[in-house]
């Protein structure tokens, strides 16, 4: 029994590690990178939910191919983690980033503030990795389900409009007047049943506000 010990301690007292939440994505990332090859003209996409679930994004950046690298749930702090394994390697014409997952009405939100700060060491992680590239920061977007948080949100996306106002070829895209009724609230039929993600009409309003920024810089 003895003669176990050392192996025993050495189990109770090694770390464990936990696996890294989105592994599965980056690997689903990998292969994708290994079976396509992404024109230097493709604008890059990554981000949380709204990014994974643009499904006709190919279709509404037309002619510009898209390499989609969104992970659902993510935060900034996970984007500019793993950025390097997923978005460093490519050649791209544009980047569009949308994260919306920082103030969530959670114990773990970030302020307005710190938000932006992440913003801000996104570009400059983009930058080192290709200075010439327009980066468009989409704004969060107003929702019934984070509606008790909306006015951080909305804070959050003042400083984000001020942060590309600081940064030459850094275009802050707004779009809270797409999503807002008369009456001040998220207009229901622009959301699927969470009242978190955009439905096919709100998706329209968002690609076609994210295309006429896109088209006024590149062309």
């Amino acid at each position: 029994m003895f003669r176990f010990l050392p192996l025993l301690l050495l189990l109770l007292t090694t770390p464990v590690f936990a696996q890294e939440p989105w592994e599965n994505a980056m690997q689903a990332f990998e292969a994708q990178d290994k079976a396509n090859t992404y024109p230097a003209e493709s604008i890059f996409l990554t981000g949380s939910s709204t990014i994974v679930l643009w499904r006709t994004a190919a279709r509404d950046l037309a002619p510009y191919p898209i390499i989609n690298r969104g992970f659902g749930g993510s935060n900034m702090n996970d984007v500019l983690r793993l950025s390097d394994r997923y978005m460093a390697h490519h050649t791209y014409r544009a980047v569009i980033v949308f994260v919306a997952n920082d103030i969530t009405g959670g114990p773990n939100d970030r302020s307005p503030e710190l938000v932006r700060d992440g913003f801000r060491d996104f570009i400059l992680k983009t930058r080192s990795y290709n200075a010439e590239a327009p980066i468009f920061i989409v704004a969060i977007t107003p929702v019934r389900s984070r509606w008790a948080v909306w006015s951080n949100s909305r804070a959050a996306n003042l400083l984000l409009a001020q942060l590309a106002d600081d940064h030459k070829g850094v275009v802050f895209i707004p779009t809270e007047d797409l999503f807002l009724g008369t009456d001040g609230l998220p207009i229901p039929e622009l959301f699927v049943s969470d009242e978190l993600h955009l439905s096919e009409a709100g998706y329209a309003r968002f690609s076609k506000r994210v295309r006429g920024y896109v088209e006024a810089v590149l062309r």
